[in-house]
């Protein structure tokens, strides 16, 4: 693209988590300063971020703000979605919105580029991304089909406190160098100590026993995927890690399927490493995947109690993949597909 071909960008949030490394995306991608705003609240308001040799400013995100913008990224909490989203829409911008507040709307398409990319040519203004565990699952699950149907589906996550923000990510830190130090231990972003611990809770538990995250696997899985019929069950995991989410998933198939098939399938697969070399100790780590804008699949096996089934192991990175790539991805489908209004 030409400098002119690029289209003008809002991120809102942009002194958060997922804002920075959003801006840390486009710098790798050498997207021209002037095309970009940052907003955040008021409390971040005259704040400076360099980005290259420049300082961008952080300005107070308001509805008015967005009037020479064709897309405007939002990571922030649901409410601040709700109130800027239709304002930035009327205003003429797509909505990249990286919270929940839209994922299950009817009009809103819920978008990982290398599943349904398609879906964007139906957005009305806005296009939501997935929960950071939802977009593995389902790029693993959308190749898994091409082997053939599909019973059924189990997930459990193991899900880095930076899912829940960066006090939480201040707590870990805090609560392990105080156990090592034999000094009292405090909660506040959780209900249970997280350091040398696990926490089987994400989100608020429903009446039938599941959390709101887990709910959000389910519903989430079946609409990128287009298989409201997809018998899915989640069970996700808090667990003493700082950067990205694991998962261990079963999957069950009509019929059996050959575990090399599987793993040509995962070779050739478009976002998607394999590293399968557990005879060596060579699998997908947290540790190893931090920073990567691909997931990482391994310890691939054929399910010993079930000759239809299949379990494996993935790991990505719940703030880049599971958050600012995946925008930026969007944003790019929809320059190809000629889907941002006002920019052609």
């Amino acid at each position: 693209m030409t400098l002119n071909n690029f289209p003008s960008i809002s991120i809102v949030g942009a002194t958060g988590a997922v804002g920075k490394i959003c801006l840390d995306i486009l710098k790798e991608k050498k997207y021209p300063s002037n095309k970009i705003n940052l907003f955040a609240s008021k409390r971040s308001e005259g704040k400076r971020i360099q980005y290259f040799d420049e300082e961008l400013v952080v300005q107070e995100a308001k509805k008015d703000s967005f009037n020479e913008s064709n897309v405007v990224f939002i990571s922030a909490d649901s409410q601040v979605s709700l109130d800027l989203a239709p304002a930035a829409v009327e205003s003429g911008a797509l909505v990249i919105d990286d919270g929940s507040a839209f994922r299950m709307e009817k009009d809103v398409p819920l978008v990982v580029p290398e599943v349904n990319e398609n879906d964007i040519n139906n957005h009305n203004g806005i296009i939501s991304i997935p929960n950071c565990t939802t977009t593995p699952l389902v790029m693993a699950i959308h190749n898994l089909k091409k082997l053939g149907s599909i019973k059924r589906v189990q997930a459990t996550t193991y899900q880095a406190v930076s899912g829940s923000g960066s006090l939480a990510v201040s707590e870990l830190q805090s609560q392990t160098e105080n156990f090592i130090n034999n000094k009292d231990i405090s909660m506040s972003v959780y209900p249970h100590q997280i350091a040398f611990s696990l926490i089987p809770q994400i989100d608020d538990f429903m009446p039938d026993g599941y959390t709101k995250e887990e709910h959000k696997m389910i519903n989430e899985t079946r609409k990128i995927l287009h298989d409201n019929n997809l018998q899915i069950s989640a069970t996700c995991v808090r667990v003493p890690v700082f950067y990205c989410h694991s998962e261990v998933i079963s999957v069950d198939f009509e019929h059996e399927i050959n575990i090399h098939d599987v793993v040509d399938i995962f070779k050739n697969a478009d976002g998607i490493k394999l590293i399968e070399d557990g005879l060596n100790g060579n699998y997908p780590t947290p540790k190893f995947v931090e920073g990567k804008d691909d997931i990482y699949v391994g310890r691939i096996r054929k399910d010993n109690s079930n000759k239809k089934g299949l379990n494996f192991w993935i790991v990505s990175d719940n703030l880049r993949k599971g958050a600012a790539l995946n925008a930026i991805q969007i944003m790019y489908s929809a320059i190809k597909l000629k889907k941002i209004p006002n920019f052609h």
